[in-house]
């Protein structure tokens, strides 16, 4: 494939070499952002990766994010693989995305699909170097989705389309220290990473295993004041006395459905920091911000272009077209956009007066005797109660009707001293039939310590 070559500027040469210096940390060890202006974490071999497709397969979010910024217009492709991709994929996702050529670092695990051209180790930290002057390439960047059993669908995206939702020329106060609940190997997390190397900030990294106490703790020593999760991962920190350590000037939500609840347990918990929740994914890009603190986004959004995006409404899910959508799919896989350039989301959204509000994925739909549901809009009235942390909605198989809804609930640390747990599942319940109609209504609630999150943040949902 012929490397298309590029005159924008690189993401290496949008760092400012000056005060006040900024960093980037995980849990082990950090590296100055400005000392790239005059260094490396290839070790002299950059010039081995210039034109090539390169797999970025680090074990570290520190490595990958030295790698993603040296690799931009120098690499005509770079594919990022989360850590949680099957190792069975690895030969499969090489192959389509022409690779030849791999970055790793000390603990990446060494894969025999690995058996390519070139092979370069990055370093956790920035050494001086000479700098080099390579072609400059349009790099392709290449995003793996998530939600599938099989191979991963293996997005296209520009730097251009993933930066357009940022306002790149807008930076920061040079005091503002993003975190991110997310691994910065999958679209959410990669859109703070932009954020913070666009903004000028510094990052607080994730790291996979991390107790989320810890994590806090980790944010408040680095003195985060912008940080960005899914609603699970709120839910979660929320349960945790550390989450006293952080206070965020700003917090972000994205990846699930944001409801009142948590939206408003934010809040009150951070009641002087902004919070706002934005809508996105691999493949659609960030489709919008919404900022006033209420569940949904304004029916007004579907009214007219906004910032070049634009959304419609086909049997009730969201498409979304604009400048920050993938280009395409690798391989043979499915057209990414229909016929009018629209990408189908799979969202369904349903219109409360001058809101939209989402109701859940059309592949998510629970089947009650011909009764369709989504597991959702039940957790979304169950997480209004006042002792419920989070809760997942489920289906459990019934000879009679194919399925009843079941519901797992996770209680606020002071939940079962609030009248005890019977009678809390009794108020549940009690609650989900004055609003939900009968075949909405749980069957059973059980109280859980905790529930499954996946690698992407999200609830671990397991239907059928």
């Amino acid at each position: 494939m012929k490397m298309v070559r590029s005159n924008a500027p690189s993401l290496k040469s949008r760092i400012a070499d000056a005060a006040p210096e900024r960093f980037f940390w995980d849990r082990a060890a950090r590296f100055c952002v400005n000392h790239l202006a005059r260094g490396t974490g290839f070790g002299g071999r950059l010039a081995e990766l210039a034109g090539r497709s390169v797999a970025v397969a680090t074990s570290s979010q520190l490595t990958t994010a030295l790698a993603l910024i040296e690799l931009d217009s120098v690499a005509r492709r770079v594919t990022i693989l989360p850590p949680d991709t099957a190792a069975d994929h690895f030969a499969a996702l090489l192959a389509c995305a022409e690779a030849d050529a791999v970055v790793t670092d000390e603990g990446t695990p060494d894969h025999a699909a690995f058996d390519l051209p070139v092979r370069v180790v990055c370093a956790p930290a920035v050494v001086p170097a000479e700098q080099l002057s390579l072609p400059r390439a349009q790099t392709e960047w290449v995003l793996l989705t998530s939600g599938t059993s099989g191979v991963p669908k293996m997005a296209v995206h520009s730097l251009d389309s993933l930066i357009a939702p940022i306002g790149a020329g807008q930076r920061l106060d040079g005091a503002v220290v993003w975190g991110t609940f997310y691994d910065i190997r999958r679209y959410g997390g990669l859109q703070i990473f932009l954020r913070a190397i666009l903004g000028g900030a510094s990052l607080v990294l994730s790291c996979a295993g991390e107790p989320i106490a810890d994590h806090l703790a980790r944010l408040g020593r680095c003195g985060v004041t912008h940080l960005s999760g899914t609603p699970s991962h709120w839910r979660r920190a929320l349960m945790s006395p550390e989450i006293g350590k952080i206070s965020p000037r700003y917090v972000r939500l994205s990846g699930e459905i944001a409801d009142q609840a948590i939206l408003d347990s934010l809040r009150a918990t951070f009641p002087e920091a902004g919070v706002g929740h934005a809508y996105a994914s691999t493949e659609a890009g960030v489709a919008f911000e919404v900022n006033d603190g209420l569940a949904g986004f304004p029916a007004s959004f579907l009214d007219h272009d906004r910032d070049g995006v634009e959304l419609k409404l086909v049997d009730g899910a969201l498409r979304i077209r604009s400048p920050r959508t993938a280009q395409r799919y690798l391989g043979a896989q499915n057209a990414l956009r229909d016929g009018d350039g629209f990408v189908d989301t799979g969202d369904i959204v349903e219109e409360r007066g001058d809101r939209y509000v989402f109701a859940g994925r059309r592949g998510g739909i629970i089947n009650v005797g011909g009764l369709k549901i989504h597991p959702e809009e039940v957790e979304a009235v169950i997480n209004r109660h006042p002792q419920v942390r989070m809760s997942l909605v489920r289906p459990k198989q019934n000879p009679v009707t194919g399925s009843i809804v079941i519901a797992d609930v996770v209680l606020k640390a002071d939940g079962a001293r609030s009248g005890g747990e019977q009678q809390i599942k009794n108020d549940i319940l009690e609650l989900c039939r004055d609003v939900l109609p009968r075949h909405k209504v749980p069957a059973t609630i059980s109280i859980v310590p905790a529930l499954d999150v996946a690698a992407t943040g999200k609830l671990a949902r397991r239907y059928g």
